[in-house]
């Protein structure tokens, strides 16, 4: 791609500021903090951007290729920094990426969408790379924000980059980030950089009334999630608002997820006693993509239950459904050359059953995308709501 270059022949970040201004993401309040903060100081020797063409993360050296590396750290990617909870070693990807530098385009957009003010005190959950909390230092005056990250390796790498960039004033904390931090506390802003799933009230407590709260949320349904614009109620009891966007960040350290042991659910002739049926539903219509809304909106109706889709073989996927609270198991069978696909289900809830029962709800209500929906929580847990806080989308259940 052509690209803009420096004086001494690099890549600038110039082609990506055009390139996140013309998408909307970055508006004219973050352009100065855009400018001063270059992504560059905040990655690491050895890093691993998502390339488009392959889908895979490969691993990129500023040593051996200054130029790639530049080049990847003026695009709008992901960017992998670390792999294994910091056990991984060596060039090539590890298991499962465990930090990372968001792509600046949903950096940018979830700031505007935090609205912050000056002289504001602003909380971070998830230092990863420490470029977000400089931004905001930027903004704010470095005093203002206090970051908070569970790894003490990332949080380390984290202080010692806004120490670079002259935000040593950054308050970095190595803990978990669930619970907030009360020394501080409260703050007029609340952004989390990770994926949750409950827990929310803690943060809602920190928060000034009137103050946002702006977090990656979703259900163990599946990966699919949004971020969620919260309000502190004037009581400060409460917090409400709608969901903005879909993201996909790793998920809060505290709120990993085990997926489910297939033979603990399905034993060896298992199959043979469970109810069968047909259903109209088709793949594409179930899993579309992974962000789409549909698994999403399934989610928050279907609660306690998560979904395995295997690789499709030989024109054949079965898509599998297990209770988290029981030993409920559904699988649909899906087939290309059939207009039906087979269900097999067991236990004490019909999870296909209810999983078609909530495709039909959404279906039925004009498909709603993610701005229709929307998120209250208070001591009593999190509800989420389609089109107003009174018209909830199931009754109010923590995570499994």
């Amino acid at each position: 791609m052509t690209r803009s270059t420096r004086d001494d022949g690099r890549p600038s970040s110039a082609e990506l500021g055009r390139l996140l201004v013309e998408k909307g993401a970055l508006t004219p309040d973050w352009g100065p903090a855009f400018a001063a903060v270059p992504r560059t100081g905040f990655l690491p020797e050895v890093m691993w951007p998502h390339d488009r063409d392959t889908g895979r993360a490969t691993a990129v050296s500023r040593t051996d290729d200054p130029d790639a590396w530049h080049a990847y750290a003026d695009s709008d990617v992901p960017i992998v920094t670390q792999w294994d909870d910091g056990e991984h070693q060596g060039a090539e990807p590890g298991v499962v990426f465990t930090s990372s530098s968001s792509m600046p385009g949903l950096v940018f957009s979830m700031l505007a969408d935090l609205d912050v003010r000056p002289g504001q005190r602003v909380l971070e959950i998830g230092a990863g790379t420490g470029w977000n909390a400089a931004l905001l230092a930027h903004r704010l005056g470095a005093e203002n924000v206090v970051t908070v990250e569970v790894d003490p390796a990332v949080a380390r790498s984290a202080r010692e980059a806004l120490r670079r960039a002259g935000y040593g004033e950054v308050e970095v904390v190595t803990g978990d980030g669930l619970l907030g931090h009360p020394p501080r506390a409260p703050y007029a802003r609340v952004i989390a950089t990770v994926g949750l799933r409950g827990g929310l009230m803690t943060w809602v407590r920190q928060t000034t009334p009137g103050g946002v709260i702006l977090v990656p949320w979703g259900t163990y349904y599946g990966f699919s999630e949004a971020t969620a614009r919260l309000v502190v109620a004037e009581d400060g009891r409460s917090a409400s608002g709608r969901f903005t966007q879909p993201v996909n960040f790793m998920r809060l350290r505290s709120q990993r997820f085990a997926y489910p042991r297939h033979s603990a659910y399905v034993p060896a002739g298992a199959a043979s006693g469970a109810s069968t049926s047909t259903t109209r539903i088709t793949e594409a219509e179930l899993l579309p993509d992974s962000t789409a809304v549909v698994e999403f909106a399934l989610g928050l109706r279907v609660r306690d239950c998560t979904h395995v889709a295997d690789r499709k073989r030989e024109g054949r996927r079965p898509v599998w459904f297990y209770g988290l609270t029981d030993r409920s198991w559904a699988v649909v069978v899906f087939r290309d050359d059939r207009g039906t696909a087979t269900v097999h289900q067991s236990g004490p809830r019909r999870l296909w059953d209810e999983v078609e029962a909530a495709y039909r709800w959404w279906e039925d209500r004009g498909r709603p995308g993610f701005p229709r929906f929307g998120l209250t929580v208070s001591a009593a847990g999190e509800d989420a709501w389609l089109d107003s806080p009174l018209n909830l989308v199931a009754p109010a259940a923590g995570p499994a």
